[in-house]
């Protein structure tokens, strides 16, 4: 049952990027005042929750996530005072923000780093991770950046020391087992808690903690970098530093907190998110983000498989239930386009198959995270070359790969499919000239279908993506079924179709999504044959195709079906 401050299980988060999502002041960045112009939009769209990704002061290496002051917001995005209205303006409209808490690694130009580096004893010199170069000079052991920038150790000089980064060179990370260190993090989520906001989402805090003997990869191949992986997911003291961060921090506030899981399958994930542990609500997990990755991990040409996808959230599905919370979520701004890489983004098919990826996702058991566009379909970008693309790992990759002789078209496809600029070009609003983002030229090439895809548009048509997210948002807000029912897959063999049931008090809701492109059949399980069904939602207009009795369904491309299995019905089996 979901208790009356379990509030976050009722929320429907909208993540905002806000360097793309709407420029107020026309300089090609989106900023803190564009947002406030949209809550309107916001609070008709159902949402509850905005999350917001960085918007502290930073050199924006890392588009914000690199902070050089967590008590500052960055001059391209407002004032506190515009932040202080913003927060205002939201929670009057009953829309509650959540902060990206980016506390794994911190700017090289923070003061803390800048106090760090002049010595190996002052008051900062052990809020990094330092060590001393190998007998050779070379650096403390064999991981590798997650960037792909080589290295995860940078040395300086004036230390005669390595540092640690697992991210860009300019991100040093953080240490944590420094107390002094962990309470200017607490300091700090106080200072943004007592102003009003409504927790946070932490970003890569399951790599906060690190193996002490930072042991070398063993997995690593000659002459190449291991993984940082190796020693610093779900580190030896993570959950302590958790529970600390709990009982010092948001035990005190009534708040939602998610945490960025990376590398963490499900049994370690309940550590996290178990109540009684006294950790986190939920986390990203990242097991269904891997199920096209390739021989370059992330970076990689190939299709996922039905099969492999319903596998991995069916087991989340199935193993937090009743015991802890899944977040829901088919991109963010560090992966593509939904509806390009699950779906369709053909014209022919777009709208169907990102319709249906919403229905398969969002009436499962946890918090739907809805990104920005997904409302309206946007797709991947096809940049011609690198040189439009922002995102520092895009260009690490661009480099390694050319390093490594493979030809420019093949680089220029991983990019294509996989560069997180896929997810941080503009939000699309109309058929303006720079599509209603801003007047100005933006810090990011638009993506080109933007005279199509756009919101003004898309709210115009005859078959409306964003109404159809708005009817299931409201939908879930209505159902006790698809809040807290229990969750049981169906066909998990089926390689077109994503079927599941949802049961609550002897309620049931059978959810199908068609993944193929083609008309293909489905059996109704025996099970819920006999009984009456009524459509809850489908994407098509025309009537459900059906054999005569009911018993076998006819779905067509990208079709998405929803029923409630009445309960008097099912009590005569």
């Amino acid at each position: 049952m979901t208790n009356k401050n379990e509030w976050w299980k009722n929320a429907v988060v909208y993540q905002i990027y806000p360097q793309s999502f709407k420029d107020s002041n026309n300089d090609g960045i989106g900023d803190i005042n564009g947002i406030r112009e949209k809550i309107p939009y916001l609070k008709d769209l159902g949402i509850n929750v905005i999350w917001l990704n960085p918007i502290y002061e930073s050199p924006m290496v890392d588009n914000g996530y690199d902070i050089s002051d967590y008590y500052k917001i960055h001059e391209s995005y407002g004032s506190m005072e515009d932040f202080d209205n913003l927060l205002k303006e939201a929670h009057d409209s009953g829309i509650k923000i959540i902060m990206d808490l980016a506390v794994c690694a911190s700017s090289v130009e923070h003061k803390w780093f800048k106090e760090s580096k002049k010595s190996r004893n002052n008051k900062y010199s052990d809020y990094y991770i330092w060590k001393d170069p190998k007998p050779d000079g070379s650096a403390p052991n064999n991981w590798g950046s997650i960037f792909g920038s080589g290295s995860a150790w940078e040395y300086c000089g004036e230390r005669e020391q390595y540092y640690l980064h697992l991210f860009a060179v300019e991100q040093p990370d953080l240490n944590w087992e420094n107390p002094d260190l962990r309470k200017e993090v607490y300091d700090n989520m106080e200072f943004w808690l007592n102003k009003g906001v409504d927790g946070f989402r932490l970003d890569s805090i399951s790599l906060i903690s690190k193996n002490q003997d930072f042991p070398d990869d063993p997995n690593a191949n000659k002459n190449d970098y291991g993984s940082p992986y190796f020693g610093s997911s779900n580190g030896p003291r993570v959950h302590e530093f958790l529970q600390e961060m709990y009982d010092n921090v948001l035990s005190k506030y009534d708040v939602m907190t998610v945490g960025e899981a990376t590398r963490t399958p499900v049994d370690k994930a309940l550590l996290y998110c178990q109540p009684e542990r006294k950790e986190l609500n939920m986390v990203f997990q990242f097991d269904h983000m891997h199920v096209d990755y390739g021989k370059f991990g992330r970076y990689s040409d190939l299709k996922f498989k039905l099969s492999d996808l319903k596998e991995t959230m069916f087991l989340w599905q199935k193993k937090l239930n009743g015991v802890g919370w899944n977040s829901l979520y088919w991109d963010n701004h560090d992966q593509p386009r939904f509806v390009s890489r699950f779906g369709n983004d053909n014209p022919k098919y777009r709208k169907q198959s990102a319709t249906m990826l919403a229905t398969v996702l969002y009436f499962q058991q946890g918090t739907p995270f809805i990104y920005q566009g997904d409302e309206i379909g946007m797709t991947n970008v096809s940049f011609d070359t690198i040189d439009f693309y922002k995102d520092i790992e895009a260009h690490n990759m661009y480099r390694k790969f050319s390093d490594m002789g493979l030809p420019n078209e093949e680089i220029m496809c991983y990019i294509h499919n996989k560069s997180r600029d896929n997810a941080r070009t503009p939000m699309q609003w109309d058929t303006n000239l720079f599509s209603g983002f801003s007047h100005a030229k933006p810090w990011i090439e638009l993506n080109p279908n933007y005279p199509e895809i756009n919101v003004e548009n898309d709210i115009k048509s005859e078959f409306s993506l964003h109404d159809y997210y708005k009817d299931i948002i409201k939908y879930r807000k209505e159902s006790k079924i698809v809040r807290e029912g229990d969750f049981k897959e169906i066909s998990p063999e089926d390689s077109d179709i994503f079927s599941y049931t949802r049961t609550y008090e002897g309620h049931t809701l059978l959810v199908l999504g068609s993944f193929s492109d083609k008309k293909v059949c489905y059996n109704i399980p025996n099970h819920l044959k006999d009984f009456n069904r009524e459509l809850v939602i489908s994407n098509y207009d025309s009537n459900i195709e059906q054999n005569e009795n009911g018993s076998t369904l006819y779905l067509r491309p990208y079709e998405a079906i929803v029923f409630y299995v009445q309960q008097k019905i099912i009590n005569k089996r």
